[in-house]
C-alpha cells in the first residue's frame, strides 16, 4: 500500500503520513478495528470523480473519535467534521473526491477553504 505525505500549506508545515486508499477493499476497511493512531497518521479515500454519496463515511466499529476533511478534486477543503466513534453516518457538505480520516487533535489544524498538498508518495 503507498503511502503519501500531506501538508496544510495554507496555514501551517505541519506534515501527516496517510494511507492511499484506492481500492474497494481499502476504501472499505478504513480504519475500522485499528487500535489506535499515531497524531502524525492517518488515510486517505481516493475517488475517481467528486461525490457527496461516494465520499460518505460511517464510524461504525471505530474505537476513536476522527478528525475527517473532505477535499475537491483541487485538494482544498469543501467540509470538515470530528467524527464520534459508532456514529452512522457523515456526508460531506460540497462534493469531494478526497476523504481525509486522521487523529482527533488535529481538527483545529485545518478550516473550510485550506489547500493541502500531496508531497510525495512511497511504496510500503
Amino acid at each position: 500500500m503507498k503511502k503519501i505525505k500531506i501538508q496544510n500549506s495554507s496555514r501551517s508545515k505541519h506534515v501527516i503520513t496517510v494511507k492511499y486508499c484506492d481500492t474497494f477493499f481499502n476504501k472499505f476497511a478504513g480504519l475500522m478495528f485499528s487500535k489506535e493512531l499515531a497524531e502524525d497518521q492517518g488515510i486517505i479515500i481516493v475517488e475517481q470523480n467528486e461525490s457527496r454519496i461516494n465520499t460518505s463515511i460511517h464510524m461504525m466499529f471505530m474505537n476513536f473519535d476522527l478528525t475527517i476533511l473532505w477535499l475537491d478534486k483541487n485538494k482544498v477543503i469543501v467540509d470538515k467534521v470530528l467524527a464520534k466513534k459508532w456514529a452512522p453516518f457523515h456526508f460531506p457538505k460540497q462534493p469531494a473526491q478526497y476523504v481525509i480520516e486522521m487523529h482527533q487533535s488535529k481538527f483545529s489544524e485545518y478550516s473550510i477553504g485550506d489547500r493541502l498538498v500531496f508531497l510525495n508518495e512511497e511504496e510500503v
